[in-house]
């Protein structure tokens, strides 16, 4: 049984700027905010949100067009709409856990906010104002835009998850990553230009100061474990850990491994007070 069925918590819409968030929230005790990667949405977490919520208390939310959020009527910044979920939700400070595209969230609220931050576990994560070095991201690029300009955001899935996530561990974890990135496809659909870009991160890392831990999945590819080293050289006091038998989508594919790494690690922050 997935933790999410275990434990589905209290469940709502938060008004943002031209739209709503949908969230879940269960446990008590110290905040942890869950932000899910770029192609997927919150039910990544299901291994996550009950396990977690037992001695914390547990946020998720599906980002601006992905699962049950509202897409964007207009601009609007990934920053700003979690900002607005954690002062709605009544949350002072928290750890934030994000993964991919969550990661890069993570990374600019903890600059922007860094009174609300208690600590940041990123997850295969991304970075504002990184340049990417490797030619197959241009490639992919160049692939899921040629399929949208067709369209067809089912292909452009496709052609992501194939890059992204390419192992196969698990019949039923290999299904429930492929189905949640498909329901998502219209997601692709959103244009570029409504995200309002944050100042970029890559330059301020050392502004951090929230105790951070920097995970990456073994197989994951040659350029997010080159960014991952970045993340845990620049920001002051972060550990590194790489996870075996995992892609992109560590939390999924090593469930057992990823969770008593962030749990042991959430344990840490507390102990610091």
């Amino acid at each position: 049984m997935s933790a999410m069925r275990a434990t589905r918590g209290r469940t709502g819409h938060v008004p943002t700027e031209g739209g709503r968030l949908y969230y879940e929230r269960a446990g008590r005790g110290p905040g942890v905010v869950l932000i899910h990667p770029g192609l997927w949405d919150s039910r990544v977490w299901d291994d996550q949100f009950g396990l977690f919520s037992r001695e914390h208390d547990v946020i998720r939310y599906d980002l601006r067009g992905f699962g049950r959020s509202d897409p964007p009527s207009g601009s609007y910044s990934h920053v700003q709409d979690l900002l607005e979920l954690l002062v709605f939700l009544g949350v002072e400070r928290a750890t934030l856990v994000g993964e991919s595209l969550g990661g890069t969230i993570a990374v600019d609220f903890a600059i922007a906010n860094p009174e609300m931050v208690s600590g940041l576990v990123l997850v295969g994560s991304g970075l504002s104002g990184h340049e990417w070095e490797d030619p197959g991201m241009e490639m992919l690029r160049e692939e899921v835009a040629a399929a949208l300009r067709d369209g067809r955001p089912e292909a452009a899935v496709a052609v992501s998850l194939a890059a992204w996530t390419p192992m196969k561990t698990d019949p039923v974890v290999d299904e429930r990553i492929r189905r949640i990135a498909h329901e998502n496809a219209s997601a692709f659909m959103i244009p570029d230009e409504l995200v309002r870009r944050e100042p970029p991160a890559a330059d301020r890392l050392s502004e951090i100061a929230a105790p951070t831990l920097v995970i990456l999945g073994e197989q994951d590819i040659e350029e997010l474990h080159r960014l991952g080293d970045m993340l845990a050289e620049r920001i002051p006091g972060a550990q590194k850990r790489v996870i075996a038998g995992a892609d992109h989508i560590v939390n999924m594919r090593a469930p057992e491994r990823f969770n008593r790494t962030v749990l042991d690690f959430l344990g840490l922050i507390e102990l610091r007070g």
